[in-house]
């Protein structure tokens, strides 16, 4: 049975049975494209299986000639957004890491706050009042570009830079 007739099958017959059909032609092409961008055998099961989850529930949006192209697409960007989510956490987790406090005070600890507050202070009124709302005000980037009138992304820019020049800025002045 060809792709378009299996389509019109499910949906038109709704003879969903149908869509094994559709599962058994794609699943190994779709399985190994997906284990080439995750590299990891049980999340590219995962992923197919949402893959084809996703495929079902989007049939009706297909208009093409042939299902794979199309089976294989929502595959990669599957993929992709499965790549992204798991850095996104790990990022979260070193950031909580990092995050907690040393419980013990030290001289060299308070010396490097002191160059970090100096630094924030040689910063451009803007910056410094991204800086406060972040930090100090934990409020998050799509907060800040409402009530900043910049976009989030280039929030999220702005912020990197600056984190960028304080780095070096207090290397700087920790070097003389």
């Amino acid at each position: 049975m060809e792709d378009r007739e299996l389509v019109t099958s499910i949906l038109k017959d709704k003879k969903t049975q149908a869509f094994s059909h559709i599962v058994k032609k794609y699943e190994a092409k779709v399985y190994s494209r997906v284990l080439s961008i995750t590299k990891q055998g049980e999340t590219a099961r995962e992923v197919t299986q949402q893959t084809f989850i996703r495929v079902y529930q989007r049939l009706a949006d297909w208009r093409g000639v042939e299902l794979g192209p199309w089976i294989t697409a929502i595959a990669c960007h599957l993929s992709i957004n499965h790549l992204e989510k798991e850095k996104r956490q790990r990022r979260t987790i070193d950031a909580s890491r990092l995050e907690q406090p040393s419980e013990e005070y030290s001289a060299e600890h308070e010396e490097r706050l002191a160059l970090i507050e100096q630094a924030i202070a040689k910063l451009a009124p803007d910056d410094r009042e991204l800086i406060r709302l972040f930090y100090y005000h934990k409020v998050k980037t799509d907060e800040i570009a409402r009530r900043t009138g910049l976009t989030q992304s280039n929030v999220l820019v702005r912020l990197h830079r600056i984190r960028e020049r304080l780095k070096k800025q207090i290397g700087n002045e920790r070097d003389e």
